[in-house]
């Protein structure tokens, strides 16, 4: 059995499924023409197939030939399937034109799990338990994992899955076909900050007689960045960014109220705590110096991404020996973006793996990062990530049974 071999000779098989799904991205949790996509793909094979009642997710079971017949282990792997709201401008000639793009590259996760499902198929003889795969819609920002998750995913072979993996490329940053992850954290949790500042309009020349909720908004802000470095340890940071701000109809009035919406991320479970306390305490004093009303929505999105130590030990050794050693590369530091595979692995022992997708000839870390409207990622690697993914599904479930790698 090589995996690498055999994925390498699907690679025009996987590139065109590829452009299908980029040139007809969707959003969110309904997902029809990509569902259609993955299923046309994965007709034929021997799979238990069921699709999502509250989304259009796909789950596909594949039972191993070589399972024993009582207590049997099952690994899931995962790929997000959804897009976003950007106008491509990437001029490919395979390029979305519907307002949507796969400026995340969920259109290659979606492809390379399709490839692990043909492959694990083809070797159904070497697979010494199940394997589930999870075709998730809705990860930028619907929560489809948790979706899923209370769907049954993650019993849907009968048993809770004992092992999960994810892939997920990079634009940008990392060389192409260089496979990075980390023990511990290796994503941010994120949250959603709202708040709306109420004040009582006025004349703009007469700003003693309203209460400004403008200028009170705009200290809040700036009291942001100073919250997070006096209040949180500078080795177990948080950052805040806010990228919405409404006020306003003319320049010469003072409206009732301001809005403003930001992110905010973390990396520890003492920073969970206190974050919400520490960003009420501060914006209600600014309220209260500025004679205004608050009203302060913070909101839980996604939680911290935890790789298992273990899991992603026998990762790096499945990805080093299927592709060679200098394939992988161990990160020094989470990244500050999240995840929505992080609900999976607070149940599931598991390894988020990041794959670098940079176009060839370009400088890595000049390249269009993730979510640009001009990100490109080389395709090239297809091959290498369904490869990645069967390998070690094969493994995790030869080594479960008692065998070796």
């Amino acid at each position: 059995m090589n995996l690498k071999d055999d994925a390498d000779e699907m690679q025009g098989d996987l590139v065109a499924l590829r452009h299908k799904l980029h040139r007809e991205p969707e959003i969110g949790l309904e997902l029809p023409r990509t569902q259609e996509r993955v299923l046309e793909a994965l007709q034929g094979l021997p799979l238990e197939i069921s699709t999502g009642t509250s989304s259009t997710s796909v789950t596909a079971v594949l039972r191993g030939a070589a399972r024993d017949s009582g207590d049997t282990t099952t690994v899931l792997l995962r790929a997000d399937m959804d897009a976003l709201p950007v106008d491509e401008r990437t001029g490919v000639d395979f390029a979305s034109t519907n307002g949507a793009m796969h400026a995340c590259g969920h259109d290659l996760h979606t492809t390379a799990l399709v490839g692990a499902a043909r492959l694990l198929s083809h070797h159904r003889d070497h697979l010494a338990g199940d394997v589930v795969f999870m075709f998730q819609p809705g990860e930028e920002g619907w929560g489809g994992a948790k979706n899923m998750i209370d769907a049954g995913v993650l019993d849907a072979s009968g048993s809770r899955a004992d092992y999960a993996y994810g892939l997920h490329v990079m634009a940008n940053g990392i060389p192409a076909g260089l496979f990075v992850s980390r023990p511990g954290p290796i994503m941010s949790a994120s949250h959603t900050l709202d708040v709306t500042v109420r004040g009582a309009g006025g004349h703009g020349s007469s700003p003693h007689r309203a209460k400004d909720p403008i200028t009170a908004a705009a200290q809040m802000i700036t009291s942001l960045q100073v919250i997070v470095t006096r209040d949180f340890d500078a080795f177990d940071p948080v950052v805040i960014t806010v990228g919405v701000v409404d006020a306003g109809t003319a320049n010469n009035v003072i409206p009732d109220s301001a809005h403003f919406g930001a992110t905010v991320r973390h990396w520890s479970a003492e920073n969970e705590e206190q974050l919400g306390a520490v960003i009420r305490r501060g914006l209600e004093g600014i309220a209260a110096a500025h004679g205004v009303e608050v009203d302060i929505d913070f909101r839980a999105q996604f939680p911290l991404t935890v790789n298992n130590a273990e899991e992603v030990a026998f990762s790096e050794g499945v990805i080093r020996e299927l592709l060679g050693e200098e394939h992988y590369l161990e990160s020094p530091r989470p990244t500050s973006s999240s995840e929505d595979f992080s609900y999976v692995l607070d149940r599931v022992p598991g390894a988020f793996i990041g794959l670098g997708a940079a176009m060839p000839g370009c400088d890595p870390v000049a390249a269009p990062t993730n979510h640009s409207p001009r990100a490109q990622f080389f395709e090239g690697v297809l091959g290498d990530a369904a490869a990645v993914y069967s390998a070690l599904a094969v493994e995790k479930l030869a080594v479960t049974a008692g065998g070796t790698r």
